[in-house]
């Protein structure tokens, strides 16, 4: 009978070229020079493979999970001391036996270990390949696979920790029991199609609708929290605009705590954008310090303002900086009305309380906008403002061992469910026939299967796994 393995791998080699019998072999660690390298093989060879060419104890023998010091030789030549480590099967990363070769970081020594293992009968992996034999071996489900890549890209200590417990399990596992209770459902909804002549119900349609309440609570929770997950994964657009002199590029120093834009007295000074990075509380916001909004005198100028209203319209976030010194309120209300309608989400910064508040009656301003009084030159007030830009994206608190959706498949994968699902509990309160109920939870637990991989195909596996750096 042909297995999951058989099904999906045989079909993703036809497409690719891949012979799920090879044993594969890459460079796990980085290309380049450092101080180790590590090369991986994994398969049904790769023991015997390695031990052509380790001179140390036989690791045929050895026990899994244990470490081996040696050197690698080719006819007498030897090539480099190595540590190895071996893994067999079925306790290991992708299911099968695995050896990890631990040599000098020599971008040489890389190339001709790998060489002559492959002389001895080991293929190149292809981007993702190890990860790929995990899934279809049953060690990891599709999302895990996926969070592996993202815990590799991630760069700041939110996107690690969403990627590290979608990893171990995260929402999909949630999922998975629901997906069962629906399954469980669907049976009894195809039986009673079996016996549709004698007018009977197995599937108790109270019950149904309960399960679809509960399913869709969930739904809403994971869909919601992506706004959030994806900012995390993939940072914030904050763009930092107003006036020329307003001090935006004294804020964006300031923020960043180095001089990076120039400051000047001279309005117009910033011609160009600037953008650069902060981190606050593992979210990265990429900070883009604008031209002046004004009008301009100039053709280069008029290219800055230009450019600075495309970043506005592109962003997560808008910073509004003003000079609360010498703009009055109308001028200020007459900036802001044109920013009012932005999907992007919106501080008012004050600037320059430092030479005192003349603008009037700032309270009166219209609540839409979040108010935030500093002075960049000062910093005074510059913790609070970081806290309200943090606040601003994240709400008031981030809890982690919350399950957060921060992949765009599962996000979709989850609005067509509970699209689907809602068309079920439609049917059930019109009482139409039980055929199209059926059907609707069969779609249903497809767009659910998507997530996890228990329902795919090879195109899913390709656009996912050829992401991946080839050692894993």
């Amino acid at each position: 009978m042909e297995t999951m393995y058989d099904f999906f791998f045989g079909n993703f080699a036809k497409m690719d070229g891949i012979n799920n019998t090879d044993t594969i072999v890459a460079l796990s660690t980085p290309p380049g020079i450092g101080a180790i390298a590590v090369i991986r093989l994994s398969g049904k060879d790769a023991v015997a493979i390695t031990d052509r060419l380790f001179i140390g104890k036989k690791l045929k023998d050895a026990d899994s999970h244990t470490m081996h010091f040696g050197t690698i030789e080719n006819n007498g030549n030897k090539i480099d001391e190595v540590v190895t480590s071996i893994y067999k099967n079925p306790k290991s990363y992708t299911g099968e036996d695995v050896i990890e070769i631990s040599c000098h970081g020599s971008p040489f020594i890389q190339q001709q270990i790998i060489q002559l293992l492959i002389s001895k009968g080991a293929r190149l992996a292809k981007p993702g390949e190890f990860t790929l034999r995990a899934f279809l071996n049953g060690k990891l489900d599709l999302s895990q696979a996926e969070a592996v890549a993202d815990l590799i890209a991630a760069q700041t200590q939110g996107a690690h920790d969403i990627a590290l417990k979608q990893m171990r399990g995260g929402y999909s596992e949630e999922l998975k029991k629901l997906r069962y209770e629906l399954i469980h459902f669907s049976s009894l909804i195809e039986l009673e199609l079996d016996f549709s002549e004698e007018d009977v119900e197995f599937a108790e349609r109270a019950h149904m609708l309960k399960l679809m309440e509960k399913i869709n609570t969930v739904l809403n929770r994971l869909i919601r929290s992506f706004e959030l997950g994806n900012v995390i994964k993939n940072g914030v657009n904050t763009v930092i605009a107003g006036r020329p002199n307003a001090g935006k590029s004294t804020l964006l120093n300031v923020l960043l705590n180095e001089e990076r834009a120039i400051v000047s007295e001279i309005p117009g000074t910033t011609r160009d954008t600037i953008e650069e990075e902060l981190n606050i509380n593992g979210i990265t916001f990429r900070l883009i310090d604008t031209a002046g909004l004004r009008e301009a005198k100039d053709e280069i100028e008029k290219i800055g303002v230009e450019r600075t209203m495309q970043k506005i319209n592109e962003s997560t976030l808008l910073l509004y900086v003003f000079d609360m010194h010498h703009l009055s309120k109308e001028e200020l209300e007459k900036d802001l009305a044109q920013f009012k309608k932005g999907n992007y989400k919106f501080i008012l910064v004050a600037n320059k309380m430092d030479k005192g508040v003349f603008i009037e009656n700032l309270n009166t301003l219209d609540p839409y906008y979040n108010v935030q009084i500093i002075s960049s030159l000062e910093k005074t007030n510059i913790d609070e403002l970081k806290k309200s830009i943090y606040h601003s994206i994240a709400g008031n608190e981030i809890n982690i061992n919350d399950p957060i959706v921060s992949n765009i498949r599962h996000m979709e994968a989850l609005q067509k469910t509970k699209e689907t699902l809602d068309e079920v509990i439609e049917s059930i309160e019109n009482k139409v026939s039980g055929e199209f109920t059926a059907l609707h939870i069969r779609h249903a637990l497809n767009y659910l299967g998507e997530i996890t991989g228990e329902v795919t195909n090879e195109h899913i596996l390709d656009d996912i796994f050829r992401n991946f750096c080839i050692g894993k």
